[in-house]
C-alpha cells in the first residue's frame, strides 16, 4: 500500500481507505459479522483511514457503531473521520445546527458510537453551506476539549470550500471525484493543493458503476441507487454513464481490473491524499486495498479518459 501525506497536517495515510457508508445497510442489508470482517480485512490489507458519518446507516449511526466495534484494540493505529450535519434527516429527527452546543453534542455522540476518546477529523456534512460560523466555532470547541484533532467539510462546491476556509483553518475536504466526474480537476483540486488541504475522494467508483457490472436496464434494490431504476429521477444520468463505462470496458476488463484502475485514477492526482471506496465484504475491501499498491502512469490515465469521452 502506498503512503501519502494528509495535506498540511502532515499525517501519513494509506492511498486507499475504507468508506464505511456501505456497511450501514443503506446499500443492502449485511449482518454484524460481515461488517466486522469488512473493516478488519481493510485494516489487515493496509488501510489506515476509515470514513463514516453520524447519519450513515439504518438506523442512523449504525456505520459508526460497527466501525467502532471492529476497531476495538487497534483504534490507535488508524485515522478516523466522521461528519456532522445530517443526523435524523431521513427519520424526522434532525438536529438543528443553531449554535456551538449543537455541534458539540453531535461530536460527543460520535465519540460514543465510535468507542473512542477522540476523532481525528470531523467534517461539516452540508455541501451547500452558506455561513460556516457555527460549524467553525463548534469544531474549535471540540478541539479545545481534546476530542478532535482537525476538521473540514464535505462539498463539491469550490465557493463553499472557500467560505469554510476563510481563516485558513480548513484542513480536510471530501469531494466526489472519479473517471466519470472529473470536474474537480479544473479548479477544486488545484485550490486544495495550493492551500495544503488534504483531499479525500468519495465516489471513486461512481456508486459501483466503475466496476463495469451494471449495464443499461440494471435494477437496483438498495435505497441509495433506487433513483437509477426505470422511472427514477436519475435514470437518464445512469444510462448515459453506463454507456461511458461500456466504452471503458473496451480497454480494461470489467470487474476487479476496472475497479482498481478507477481507484488508482483518483489517488494518482497530486492533490489527493486518499481515496475511500466503499465495501460490503472482506473480499471487496481487499480488492480495493490492492489498488493502493501503485499509481497510474500518465499513459494509462490518458487512455482511460479517452475511452470514457469516446
Amino acid at each position: 500500500m502506498l503512503t501519502k501525506t494528509f495535506g498540511k497536517l502532515g499525517w501519513p495515510v494509506s492511498a486507499v481507505g475504507l468508506g464505511a457508508w456501505n456497511i450501514g445497510n443503506q446499500w443492502g442489508d449485511i449482518d454484524d459479522v460481515t461488517a466486522w470482517s469488512t473493516v478488519r480485512a481493510a485494516y489487515d490489507a493496509g488501510m489506515t483511514l476509515f470514513d463514516v458519518a453520524e447519519s450513515y446507516g439504518f438506523p442512523n449511526g449504525l456505520s459508526e457503531m460497527r466501525v467502532g466495534q471492529a476497531l476495538t484494540g487497534i483504534r490507535h493505529n488508524v485515522i478516523l473521520v466522521s461528519k456532522i450535519g445530517n443526523w435524523g434527516q431521513r427519520t424526522g429527527g434532525a438536529i438543528p445546527q443553531t449554535g456551538v452546543d449543537s455541534i458539540r453534542i453531535s461530536g460527543h455522540a460520535i465519540l460514543g458510537r465510535l468507542r473512542t476518546d477522540w476523532v481525528d477529523v470531523i467534517l461539516c456534512h452540508k455541501g451547500d453551506l452558506g455561513d460556516p460560523t457555527i460549524f467553525l466555532e463548534g469544531f474549535e470547541a471540540l478541539k479545545d476539549e481534546g476530542c478532535l484533532r482537525a476538521y473540514g467539510i464535505s462539498t463539491n462546491d469550490l465557493d463553499v470550500l472557500k467560505r469554510f476556509n476563510r481563516e485558513g483553518t480548513c484542513s480536510v475536504v471530501q469531494v466526489d471525484y472519479s473517471l466519470l466526474n472529473r470536474a474537480p480537476e479544473q479548479a477544486f483540486l488545484p485550490y486544495c493543493e495550493e492551500h495544503g488541504i488534504a483531499v479525500m475522494v468519495r465516489g471513486p467508483l461512481a456508486k459501483g458503476l466503475l466496476s463495469g457490472r451494471y449495464a443499461q436496464g440494471a435494477v437496483f434494490t438498495d435505497s441509495v441507487r433506487a433513483s437509477w431504476n426505470e422511472g427514477g429521477s436519475q435514470q437518464d444520468q445512469f444510462e448515459a454513464r453506463a454507456v461511458q463505462v461500456g466504452r471503458l470496458g473496451e480497454v480494461i476488463s470489467p470487474g476487479e481490473e476496472m475497479v482498481q484502475a478507477a481507484i488508482r485514477y483518483t489517488f494518482s492526482h497530486p492533490a489527493v491524499s486518499v481515496s475511500i471506496p466503499g465495501a460490503k465484504s472482506a473480499e471487496q475491501a481487499r480488492t480495493n486495498a490492492d489498488a493502493g499498491g501503485r499509481a497510474l502512469s500518465d499513459k494509462e490515465a490518458n487512455r482511460y479518459r479517452a475511452a470514457i469521452d469516446g
